[in-house]
């Protein structure tokens, strides 16, 4: 029989390049030689990782071959129509790309170690035992007892293991019947073994039912146009909620827990702020902090405050914003849906925990797209039908129903899904974000710089506002609703936030001149230049800061205001009163209040106090959680992976100091080849010399026939003591293929050096 190192040798350069693409933890590290890219292979974390990644019909040619050896005749064990035929074919192909199986001379041979990850009983039959009868023994059955059928039928597609009864039933008859009769076989304890000889013959040689062909579940269709509309809403709103979170938090940032995350009530303050659930506040704080727009600040107390990279971002198109948020969203490995949650202690799982990082997320992100896009567009699966297709795809790593309906809603909050189906920017995210930037743009209806203003103080824009305008309306307007048409509302409070901000009468209205259609109605107008009267007749100054007014009546009470005791406010005169704090908590005190005060010069001219914006760079918890959760390892390109081959090709290097070592195929004393000699001993069932390094550092050298190889120890039989012993790996210091012939030994029980 070939090796496996062999086999590989003997692959094309495509071959392995395909190899490395369908696995590409066999790439990263680069390994050094064919042997070394063996060992990591057969490793028991990257086969896991490959047996993850592949369908049902994969795994059902996995367990045939393993299950009934080399010369099986996989179709005729699972295929019962020309369609199971042609998977059965295609999935061969497959796993024989991926090096979970090889072809010599002998058949079809699993990758080493690949048996034991299947389980024990694979394809639910029991090993194969020099104890089991032959097929015919099912030739009894037309004469069995009644309690025969019910036992057989439970045991012959798996598990073949059973508990017989202990009491006087006829089921307990009917077992000690087959047992007598060689159908079962007595295991340890009360347990029956259906024999593999039986269970093939009563399932007429078959390994499984039906070859498992992918599922077609039926699911509603969606109009293009309602589609690109929805996400497109979606995506901008996103945009929005983003840069309305970095607003909030550059005035007033929210405290870091001690946990590192973000407090129920900040998280309460956010969805408040931004008017909506704490569900979807959840998921825009998760996904600016996974896009480096807010973090941590670092300080003794600290905050989470906009990054320096939030400035850069609002400045950048809409599209452009959006498809970093997106890609974002894809490859981050935050579960915003955790949010709100009891973990295993019971404790509520804030936003912003370490606790809510997934490694597996961005997988099941890519997956849940990657079945949406191979539907027919406008397809709108449930979370159900999604599920059924994901189980077929990935049957060894299913994801709970739960966290593919999150991820569903999570993809239509972010844009990426438009009336529950992909949207042509979501198709194109999956190759690249400047695609689906492009994508987005293309679907995102003209930007209007006009607004309707009303007589009623209310406004609309007929359409998607500007960038100018959306910055307008929010510093003078309150937005009561969107959707085709965005409608506002100018009231006193929220037209003082312009003059907050430095804005005079004349400049508003000349700029809401601007935008207009038509002239400003003459209600508006009123407003604003009553709004401009009155900001301002409360004046602040520095005394550590001074309160006074022409208007004695303004400042009556304020002393005696509980809700103002903090600022140590004395009278001066009935006009004046001092304080002790300073003049922008002042300020921004009274204007907590619903009052309009506005800071002064000491020659009384009206000063603007431009609002405490907080920035922080890429540093500090959230930005070193983002490094660590959403930068997954870039994937290697054609080149890189042909470049890779091409090396380990390449004839290894001879160190003068030392002869060459044995080839990997014949003995080693590397630790990485001999871990692969070991793993395809155990496949072979074959002999090996191994040389083991004792306590006292003495080495010895043992003929032994490997079993097992787990958790970094060896298992194995030694043939000529006949006896069973268990070694860690790091004490084997070299490993030799044994010669098929029996080997004398010395007197001191150490097998001969030429003989060997």
């Amino acid at each position: 029989m070939s090796t496996f190192t062999g086999f590989l040798r003997s692959r094309s350069d495509d071959d392995l390049v395909a190899l490395l693409r369908g696995r590409p933890d066999l790439a990263t590290p680069s390994p050094t030689t064919i042997a070394s890219l063996g060992v990591r292979a057969t490793s028991r974390g990257s086969l896991e990782r490959a047996l993850a990644s592949v369908d049902a019909g994969v795994l059902q040619v996995l367990e045939a071959v393993v299950a009934l050896g080399p010369d099986a005749d996989v179709r005729a064990a699972i295929a019962d129509t020309p369609a199971g035929v042609v998977l059965v074919d295609s999935a061969l192909e497959r796993a024989g790309e991926l090096a979970l199986l090889f072809r010599d001379e002998d058949g079809l041979h699993p990758a080493p170690g690949l048996a034991e990850l299947l389980g024990p009983y694979p394809a639910g039959l029991a090993p194969a035992s020099p104890t089991d009868p032959p097929g015919d023994v099912v030739d009894v059955l037309p004469d069995a007892p009644a309690g025969v059928a019910p036992v057989l039928e439970a045991l012959t597609w798996g598990p073949p293991v059973g508990l017989a009864p202990s009491n006087a039933t006829a089921t307990a008859a009917a077992v000690d019947w087959m047992v007598r009769r060689r159908l079962l076989v007595m295991g340890d304890g009360r347990h029956v073994v259906l024999p593999r000889t039986v269970a093939l013959a009563l399932r007429s040689g078959r390994t499984h039912r039906a070859a498992a062909l992918a599922p077609q579940p039926h699911f509603a269709t969606r109009l293009p146009a309602t589609v690109a509309a929805e996400s497109t809403d979606a995506g901008e709103r996103i945009v929005r909620l983003v840069a309305q979170l970095g607003r909030v938090w550059e005035e007033s940032p929210a405290g870091v827990l001690r946990s590192g995350g973000l407090g129920v009530r900040e998280l309460r303050r956010v969805a408040a702020e931004l008017e909506v659930d704490e569900r979807l506040a959840a998921l825009v704080v998760e996904l600016a902090a996974a896009a480096g727009l807010v973090g941590d600040d670092g300080e003794e107390l600290p905050s989470f405050v906009p990054t320096v990279a939030m400035d850069e971002w609002s400045l950048a198109p809409v599209a452009t914003r959006w498809a970093l948020l997106a890609s974002t969203w894809l490859a981050t490995s935050r579960t915003p849906w955790l949010v709100g949650g009891r973990d295993e202690a019971g404790t509520v799982r804030p936003a912003l925990s370490p606790d809510l990082h997934r490694a597996w997320a961005p997988r099941l992100r890519r997956s849940v797209l990657g079945m949406l896009a191979a539907q027919p567009a406008g397809a709108a699966p449930d979370a159900d039908a999604v599920l059924e297709v994901l189980a077929w795809r990935t049957p060894r790593s299913v994801p709970p129903v739960s966290a593919v309906a999150a991820v569903l809603a999570e993809a239509a909050d972010v844009g990426v899904l438009g009336a529950g189906a992909l949207s042509d920017a979501g198709r194109a995210l999956l190759s690249s974000a400047d695609e689906a930037a492009a994508t987005f743009e293309a679907t995102l209806p003209p930007s209007l710089d006009e607004i309707l203003l009303q007589g009623d103080l209310t406004g609309i824009v007929p359409g998607r506002p500007s960038d100018e305008l959306e910055s307008l309306i929010a510093r003078t307007a309150r937005v009561e609703s969107r959707g085709g048409a965005v409608t506002v509302r100018f009231t006193a409070d929220t037209v003082r936030l312009a003059f907050d901000d430095g804005a005079t009468a004349e400049g508003l209205l000349a700029e809401l001149a601007r935008f207009a259609r038509g002239p400003v109605p003459q209600p508006l107008e009123y407003l604003v230049r009553d709004a401009a009267r009155r900001h301002g007749r409360l004046r602040a100054g520095a005394a550590s800061s001074y309160l006074r007014s022409d208007d004695p009546a303004l400042l009556a009470g304020l002393v005696d205001n509980p809700k103002l005791s903090g600022l140590g406010l004395f009278t001066l005169a009935p006009t004046v009163l001092a304080a002790q704090a300073p003049t922008r908590e002042l300020i921004d005190a009274l204007r907590a209040q619903g009052l309009a005060p506005a800071a002064e010069t000491p020659d009384g001219h009206v000063l603007h106090v431009a609002r405490e914006v907080r920035r922080v760079g890429r540093r500090g918890r959230a930005a070193a959680s983002r490094r660590a959760g959403t930068e997954a390892p870039a994937q290697a390109t054609a080149a890189e992976l042909t470049a890779l081959v091409a090396r380990l090709r390449a004839p290894e290097p001879v160190a003068p100091a030392r002869a060459p070592a044995p080839a990997a195929d014949d003995g080693t004393d590397e630790p990485g080849d001999a871990l692969l000699l070991l793993r395809e001993a155990v496949a072979e069932k074959a002999d090996v010399w191994v040389e083991l390094v004792g306590p006292t550092g003495r080495p010895e050298r043992r003929l032994l026939r490997p079993l097992r190889i787990d958790g970094g120890r060896l298992r194995a039989a030694d043939v000529q003591r006949e006896s069973e012993l268990t070694v860690a790996v790091h004490r084997i210091a070299s490993v030799r293929r044994a010669r098929p012939v029996a080997a004398p030994e010395s007197d001191d029980g150490i097998a001969d050096e030429e003989t060997a």
